[in-house]
């Protein structure tokens, strides 16, 4: 994780988002990358990314947003070494692994809850016997990557043995292990400042030559997308997430006041996804998926994927939704307009790579109605036409869109576009 001299795929995408976005910047140079706005002032107002870009942690890892799987939602401390070899060998033969769900990770309550004789943190020999190192074998022998979990203070949050003032031993016991991914927790920190407890953390990590990918779970307390993409790949910008729509769509608010300062190399986290255990309907859940990869959050299952119905299938692996999160242009799409009674009816949207723009129509009311849009309301030419390629139909609607769009959503439902201009075919 040793920080140094950004890798060029980085440097290419924030120059060339910088031409994108600055005032003077070369537009045609941007459209030669394939990056090019879908339009100048629109762009610029509707998709700041002007916080963005001052404060990476360049680390070479987090170039598009994480995605994975992650013990806590669903198992809470009920886990254990077969559970998440099961659970690596479930991501393979379900195919998420093709589709990008890389990291397994290991939530609280793997350590035992003491430190050894030499003070170091060791995994319960009741539910670990075998040690992380033989699970991360395990794991990368499946192609993925594994994560672990610890936390900025004297304890977990489940009371097992925290980081704080250990960061360096533990950071090289984590690398000497084999781990690819560590979720940093916020609780029993002795009222010491996160932006003073997170970075020791970081310098730990980055002097054991390992690569590993860093999440701060500071649960948005101090506001930490001002500072904490210079210390973190990743940062929680809300409470926990509950299984139920109240809690998904209050974090999707929270999280999209911070949209400007996410970006390639460091990504806001509203949490972890709770597609799939049971909380919430079907129509819920996609909405929750689709705003997830729109704002360009973390894509960590939640749920246990060894016993998955064919409603999550269907859902996490939506290659079109996932490819819009993973989109290498690295914008966090964002709330645009809310109409109707409370603001209910909403338009989300956001830029993509290849002059494209994704958007999604959520309603939030309590029944069905018809969501609609003037297309330079989210920043496209309302003179021109729009190809419309529908995300969860997977079907182009139309090639000819001009001026407003719109569809009928269901309650608690979402739909998912990508807009691509039209291309005009002379005649021969």
């Amino acid at each position: 994780m040793a920080m140094g001299t950004p890798r060029l795929p980085l440097l290419l995408l924030l120059i060339s988002l910088a031409a994108v976005l600055s005032p003077t910047g070369t537009l045609a140079a941007a459209a030669a990358r394939g990056i090019a706005p879908l339009g100048t002032a629109a762009l610029r107002r509707l998709y700041d990314t002007s916080n963005y870009g001052r404060l990476q942690l360049n680390n070479g890892l987090a170039l598009v947003p994480q995605m994975g799987w992650n013990s806590w939602n669903f198992f809470a401390c009920n886990i254990n070494e077969t559970l998440i070899r099961e659970t690596a060998d479930a991501l393979v033969s379900t195919g998420l692994a093709d589709l990008g769900y890389n990291y397994v990770n290991i939530d609280d309550c793997w350590s035992y809850v003491k430190r050894g004789k030499k003070d170091q943190l060791l995994p319960d020999p009741k539910t670990f016997p075998s040690g992380i190192k033989s699970l991360a074998d395990y794991v990368h022998g499946k192609g993925l990557k594994l994560g672990i979990y610890s936390d900025a203070g004297v304890f977990t949050c489940q009371v097992r043995p925290g980081s704080l003032h250990h960061e360096k031993d533990d950071a090289s016991l984590f690398a000497s292990w084999g781990v690819d991914y560590l979720k940093y927790d916020n609780c029993y920190n002795l009222g010491i400042k996160p932006k003073e407890r997170y970075p020791p953390m970081r310098d730990a990590l980055n002097t054991t030559g390992r690569q590993i990918f860093y999440s701060l779970c500071e649960w948005g307390q101090d506001d930490p997308a001002l500072w904490a993409g210079k210390v973190g790949n990743s940062w929680r910008t809300t409470d926990d997430i509950q299984d139920t729509w109240k809690s998904m769509t209050d974090i999707a608010d929270k999280n999209n006041k911070w949209a400007s300062y996410a970006g390639p190399g460091g990504w806001n986290d509203p949490d972890m996804l709770e597609v799939g255990n049971g909380g919430m309907t079907f129509a819920e859940y996609r909405a929750h998926f689709s705003i997830w990869a729109l704002m360009k959050a973390p894509l960590l299952i939640g749920c246990d994927v060894r016993n998955m119905t064919s409603e999550t299938v269907e859902i996490l692996s939506n290659k079109e939704v996932i490819q819009v999160n993973q989109d290498r242009l690295g914008v966090q799409g964002r709330r645009i307009l809310g109409q109707g009674k409370d603001g209910c009816r909403e338009v989300w949207a956001g830029p993509l790579s290849g002059n494209r723009l994704a958007v999604a129509l959520w309603n939030r009311c309590s029944a069905t109605t018809n969501i609609t849009m003037k297309l330079p309301a989210v920043g496209l030419d309302g003179s021109s036409a729009y190809s419309v390629r529908d995300l969860w139909k997977h079907e182009t609607l139309s090639p000819n869109v001009v001026a407003t769009f719109g569809a009928q959503v269901n309650a608690h439902d979402c739909k998912m576009y990508v807009f691509t201009p039209a291309v005009s075919v002379s005649a021969s």
